[in-house]
């Protein structure tokens, strides 16, 4: 199993299955790839018509391609419009916060075996070249907020 982090949701690819999981507020549901790319564009933009979604697309399909991808995340739930005249704008479900914090949730129980401290160690283990001497005082001092905050 890999675990992808897109911006604002986190794809988790199943070797031998089909597309990858979009984790919600409510549930996993099998996405596609246009779909995840979707989703990534709705959260930035927060709304965004048919032609909004199609201008953001990589090697974009066409417009009826986009508006019935639109229709299947609407109906699976991640996706609602609103009338603006003669066009609908669609916007995700649930704010990309609310997505963030279930997918972590997620993470950290499927691959962590709940624990945060573990979840922690497996980033800094990866990124540890990664990170200035900002973020490394900022993780320090929360850190060290967090210690007093127990006494």
């Amino acid at each position: 199993m890999r675990v992808v982090h897109v911006p604002a949701t986190l794809c988790v690819d199943e070797p031998g299955k089909r597309g990858a999981f979009f984790v919600s507020a409510n549930d996993v549901v099998p996405l596609s790839r246009r779909e995840r790319q979707i989703m990534d564009i709705l959260f930035r933009l927060e709304r965004a018509s048919v032609a909004d979604v199609r201008g953001e697309l990589p090697q974009a399909p066409s417009y009826s391609a986009v508006r019935t991808m639109l229709g299947r995340l609407e109906e699976k739930g991640h996706v609602t419009h609103e009338q603006d005249g003669a066009r609908y704008l669609y916007r995700a479900a649930i704010d990309a916060a609310s997505a963030r914090e279930s997918a972590l949730e997620r993470m950290v129980r499927t691959f962590f075996e709940g624990s945060p401290g573990k979840t922690v160690a497996a980033l800094l283990d990866r990124s540890a070249g990664d990170l200035g001497e900002d973020e490394l005082s900022e993780l320090a001092d929360l850190i060290e907020r967090m210690r007093r905050e127990r006494t």
